[in-house]
């Protein structure tokens, strides 16, 4: 662990191992801003406009992995994540967290495992509730990854319909979301979102996603997020576990954990699992290349 500077903000925190590195702010956040390989590529999406600022009332995207809860509420969701951070580091473990949310009582922490020798880091997600009343949310953990690459999320896997008549999970659809537009790729496997710059519109769907992975590709590159499911648990939007969106700058990958009741001063949790991978070989948008690229390394 060591201080750095990064896109302006001077108090930065940067864990590493001999492959990877990642770069969290404490200016602002908590956020992680940059997840990639040493001198590499950064996957994470910083913004322009945002970068190395601080303070002020108005919410900011910044970039990077954030905490928000879900379902989406205006202003509640939006609390601005503009102060400074606290963090602890026990040596193995880096701990943030922001002061409580002067609008919601709630206060969110993020904890940063860093495996010493492996492609791999733990991130938990906690909610603490530090109101008088009971809240009802889920925690929602979103990475805003660089522009130029493609999203994939697993598809259920097959059964005959003799076997199974049941449904298999939802697909949820916004207002905006267009099936039509090129951006979506429509598997039987898997369901891929690619960014486009020339297109600004935006984009999204949810799933239940019940293989508890989603990914990300760029330029060689391909970052697997992995997260829980809970087949007795409620999910927000209409019962999604895992979200994407694609506008013209960048895209996110989003899990969820469950809707849940947390009473005064309690707390909810949520944990994903990165990797990140080098890939040799061409990794194409067909499904048999997604077979031989990504599925091995889960």
């Amino acid at each position: 662990m060591e201080k750095v500077s990064f896109k302006g903000w001077p108090n930065c925190i940067r864990l590493s191992n001999n492959n990877i590195e990642l770069i969290v702010t404490t200016d602002v956040g908590p956020r992680i801003i940059r997840f990639g390989f040493k001198n590499g590529q950064n996957l994470f999406y910083v913004s322009p406009d945002d970068k190395g600022k601080t303070g002020g009332n108005n919410w900011r995207l910044y970039g990077g992995h954030r905490l928000w809860h879900s379902p989406e509420v205006m202003p509640r969701t939006y609390c601005p994540d503009n102060k400074s951070v606290d963090h602890s580091w026990d040596g193995k473990t880096l701990k943030l967290f922001q002061e409580i949310e002067s609008t919601t009582r709630l206060l969110k922490e993020m904890e940063i495992t860093l495996d010493p020798k492996q492609n791999q880091v733990v991130v938990l997600h906690r909610i603490i509730n530090n109101s008088v009343w009971e809240v009802e949310l889920a925690p929602w953990a979103i990475s805003a990854m660089e522009g130029g690459g493609r999203a994939i999320l697993p598809q259920e896997p097959y059964i005959e319909p003799a076997n199974f008549l049941l449904p298999a999970r939802p697909i949820v659809l916004w207002y905006y979301t267009d099936m039509k537009d090129p951006r979506w790729i429509w598997g039987n496997k898997y369901i891929q979102l690619k960014h486009d710059p020339t297109r600004s519109s935006e984009q999204k769907i949810g799933i239940l996603n019940k293989q508890k992975w989603a990914a990300y590709y760029l330029n060689g590159e391909l970052f697997i997020k992995r997260f829980g499911f809970n087949p007795k648990a409620q999910y927000a939007d209409y019962g999604c576990n895992n979200e994407v969106y694609v506008n013209g700058d960048f895209v996110e990958i989003e899990t969820l954990g469950p809707i849940t009741k947390i009473a005064p001063q309690e707390s909810i949790e949520h944990t994903e699992h990165w990797m990140l991978a080098n890939l040799t070989s061409t990794f194409e948008e067909n499904e048999k290349s997604i077979d031989n690229n990504l599925i091995p390394l889960l």
